[in-house]
């Protein structure tokens, strides 16, 4: 699992929009989704999770990326403060999620600290947000050792899920991974 911290890239806000999906308990959001991560709430994100736009999924690599959102510029539907989220699902084309627009689909819990319910959707800025393992989310490649075999590749399946074939059972396992 990646979790955010409290610290932000160096980058400025970006703008976006934002709307939400998956009922009030979030409990539409804890399908595999396109990151792999199955049940969100058993892996430990919670609810604080979105679904990314084609122009911020980047083909998977921002799976695991934290994003700080605020909502900007509606003062009849914003709320004042941010949400740290992290990524974890694919947001298919089709209105909003439509390149080239950068659009956030959020769980209806975190969604309503940012916004009242009835807005459906909102315009917010967004900026990359650090996560506890160095980065943002973006892994480009992993490799895997194990105690009796030689560092090898890693593909990767969809989003941040890696897989080898080979046969590592009853090996202790390294891994390696490059940003």
């Amino acid at each position: 699992m990646v979790s955010c911290v409290n610290g932000y890239g160096s980058s400025g806000w970006t703008n976006a929009h934002a709307t939400f999906y998956g009922g009030s308990d979030a409990s539409g959001t804890m399908g595999s989704g396109a990151c792999g991560y199955g049940n969100l709430y058993s892996q430990g994100y919670g609810t604080n999770t979105a679904a990314l736009s084609t122009a911020l999924f980047n083909n998977g690599l921002s799976c695991g990326a934290c994003f700080e959102i605020k909502c900007v510029n509606d003062p009849q539907w914003c709320l004042p403060g941010s949400i740290v989220v992290t990524a974890t699902n694919f947001c298919p084309p089709g209105g909003w999620c439509d390149p080239p627009n950068h659009h956030f689909d959020l769980s209806q819990p975190v969604f309503q600290h940012i916004a009242q319910y009835k807005a459906g959707i909102v315009p917010v800025a967004y900026r990359s947000a650090v996560t506890n393992v160095g980065g943002a989310g973006d892994v480009h490649s992993v490799a895997i050792k194990g105690s009796r075999t030689r560092w090898q590749g890693m593909s990767r399946n969809w989003g941040q899920n890696w897989q080898s074939n080979s046969y590592l059972n009853g090996q202790s396992l390294s891994f390696s991974h490059h940003w």
